[in-house]
This record gives structure tokens, C-alpha cells and sequence, in this order.
């Protein structure tokens, strides 16, 4: 199976979207955080491992506690995912904190500074 073909993206999706039931509603440890997301899901052409990006809303502690929780629940969430989708292999999965949104919010927040210090100069020069 090549790695973008139509059934490699089906199967993405459809994880992904199972992953993310899992996470919201049926794992019970407390350090992963209510506001996870799931961003994307890369599942390996052989469909033994498994790379899910996922989002935490929160601060370092909240992010790393998350990322803690949901590996110490992978074995869980694995089997949970065999009984939803009906794949050759279950792969195992490895979880990622995307930064990106929290990067962006950050650049933006450094971009209305500058703009904001670039307007004061202009009304000091009038």
C-alpha cells in the first residue's frame, strides 16, 4: 500500500476519528487533559505503527501530563481501537504534542506588539 494512497487516507481518518472518541470519553485517568485534541494521524503503509499528533490546551505541566497519561494508557486505547475498526494489525502509537497552534498564537501575539510599537512611534514623530 503506498503511504498517500485512497485506503492509506481512509484509514487515517478513521483512526483518527476513533482515537479521539477513545481519548473524550472512555479513558478514565485524570492527568489527560479534557481540552485533547486530535490533529492528525499518520498510520505506516504496514499498518504496524502509528504516529498521532495531538493538541493540548493548557499550560507545559497540562501538556506533559497529557502526553504521560495517554502513553501509560496506550495498551487501553489499542484495544479499544481493534474492537472499532477492523484493521490486519492494531499498530502501536505513538503520541505528539503539536506546537504549532500554540507557535502561531505566539507569533501573532509578537506581531501585534511590533505594530502596536510601530504605531506609538508614528504618533510621537507627529
Amino acid at each position: 500500500m503506498r503511504k498517500n494512497s485512497m485506503k492509506n487516507t481512509r484509514i487515517n481518518g478513521e483512526v483518527q476519528r476513533v482515537l479521539a472518541e477513545i481519548i473524550r470519553g472512555g479513558i478514565k485517568d485524570p492527568r489527560i487533559s479534557p481540552l485533547t485534541s486530535v490533529l492528525s494521524v499518520e498510520v505506516a503503509p504496514d499498518l504496524k505503527t502509528c504516529k498521532a499528533w495531538i493538541s493540548v490546551y493548557g499550560d507545559e505541566k497540562a501538556r506533559e501530563d497529557t502526553l504521560a497519561g495517554l502513553n501509560s494508557a496506550e495498551g487501553y486505547i489499542r484495544s479499544r481501537l481493534a474492537k472499532e475498526i477492523n484493521l490486519r494489525n492494531t499498530p502501536e502509537i505513538r503520541f505528539i504534542v503539536d506546537e504549532s497552534i500554540a507557535y502561531g498564537v505566539r507569533m501573532s501575539k509578537l506581531i501585534d506588539d511590533v505594530i502596536k510599537k510601530d504605531e506609538e512611534g508614528q504618533h510621537e514623530s507627529n
